[in-house]
């Protein structure tokens, strides 16, 4: 059987470039590179190289850019140290932010350490700027603000500097969940109010269980993993080397040629959303995949019938890889919470298509014509 991959948003498929810069660190370059001789000074030298390399492209300083263990990690980083070590009493969020937001926003909130507020969805699903400046200027207390870039669920893309702005005006910390982004839009962080910012390899074709955090230069927190002072001291434990050589690689790649395949990748989406109108009576799409949206996602819902309500099983089945939501809650049985945020009508059945370069239109027409047999 041949397998249609749709499902890019919750991972992608690792580059054989990006392989190719990993193996010798996965074979003979494994020198600890703590130790002070020559076998563990080569992979420090790799990692310092990997970190000019992301910072270059990222428009940021060397020194701004931590290596993690993913964008979990980072999230839960900064979120964190904004807190303890920024004095923010207040944060404001959405509720459909990644579960490493929500859930680490929750855990405070719970312990009384920060009072958390959600900050009001427009019917597309884009944050509403307005009701995000009537909370900060409504707010006594230091306040966090951490708001996705990307939506992973529905494509929405937040504008970084409105909402940097608005938290410069307020004296607010701004962190943003950049794991949909990095990789797929260009950054200049040099010119972007924004504190902290959270990456993962595995979302532009790099290795899993590798992320990156960004704290600006002007921010001062303490490590959230102590241990060997790792990472100059922000980030304690030995380094993943091989992980490291690969994100900056496949940063790189995907940076060399984002032009020309991000245009490709859009029109194989805005080529299924013209397929899906023209094949399946009913279907509806959630967010906003038109306007302003990440080019890589399109979150469909069908019409609910004994039939589709095992739609993303049936699929599977035929070999088609999609998903209903974040798949890091794909075992859960309660839907996803982005599209209850946005869409609560029970009799729609909700799927993410997810796009990355290694897929095509005939693709496309093969996931149509399959749907039309399954709803």
């Amino acid at each position: 059987m041949n397998r249609i991959y749709f499902d890019n948003a919750a991972t992608t498929a690792i580059d054989p470039q990006v392989v190719e810069a990993m193996l010798p660190f996965l074979q003979n370059g494994f020198g600890n590179p703590s130790s002070i001789y020559s076998f563990g000074r080569e992979t420090r030298l790799a990692i310092e190289n990997a970190r000019k390399s992301v910072a270059k492209i990222l428009n940021a300083h060397p020194a701004e850019i931590f290596f993690t263990s993913g964008g979990t990690e980072s999230s839960n980083t900064a979120i964190t140290a904004s807190v303890r070590d920024l004095g923010c009493k207040r944060i404001i969020t959405s509720k459909i932010e990644h579960h490493a937001t929500l859930h680490t926003v929750e855990y405070l909130d719970n312990r009384d350490e920060a009072k958390v507020s959600y900050v009001d969805l427009l019917p597309n699903g884009h944050i509403d700027l307005e009701h995000l400046e009537q909370l900060l200027a409504a707010s006594e207390e230091k306040t966090l603000v951490t708001l996705m870039h990307a939506n992973n669920e529905i494509g929405n893309i937040t504008d970084l500097h409105a909402v940097g702005n608005l938290c410069k005006l307020y004296n607010a910390i701004f962190h943003s969940d950049t794991v949909q982004t990095i990789g797929h839009f260009n950054f200049d962080l040099r010119s972007t109010p924004v504190h902290f910012i959270s990456g993962s390899a595995h979302k532009f074709h790099g290795p899993k269980g590798a992320g990156l955090l960004y704290i600006n230069e002007n921010v001062h927190i303490k490590p959230y993993i102590h241990g060997g002072g790792q990472e100059r001291n922000m980030r304690a434990g030995t380094e993943n080397v091989y992980g490291i050589v690969g994100f900056a690689k496949a940063l790189q790649i995907a940076t060399e040629k984002l032009e020309e395949e991000s245009a490709y990748i859009q029109g194989i989406k805005y080529y299924m959303i013209e397929q899906l109108k023209k094949h399946i009576k009913g279907v509806s799409f959630n967010g906003d995949p038109m306007g302003r949206s990440n080019y890589t996602v399109l979150n469909a819902s069908f019409p609910k019938s004994e039939k589709s309500e095992m739609l993303l099983m049936n699929l599977d089945m035929d070999g088609i890889c999609a998903s209903g939501g974040s798949a890091c809650t794909s075992g859960a049985q309660q839907g996803s919470h982005v599209i209850r945020a946005i869409n609560s009508n029970p009799n729609q059945i909700p799927v993410r298509f997810s796009f990355s370069k290694y897929n095509t239109k005939e693709e496309v027409d093969a996931v149509v014509q399959k749907l039309k047999t399954l709803i």
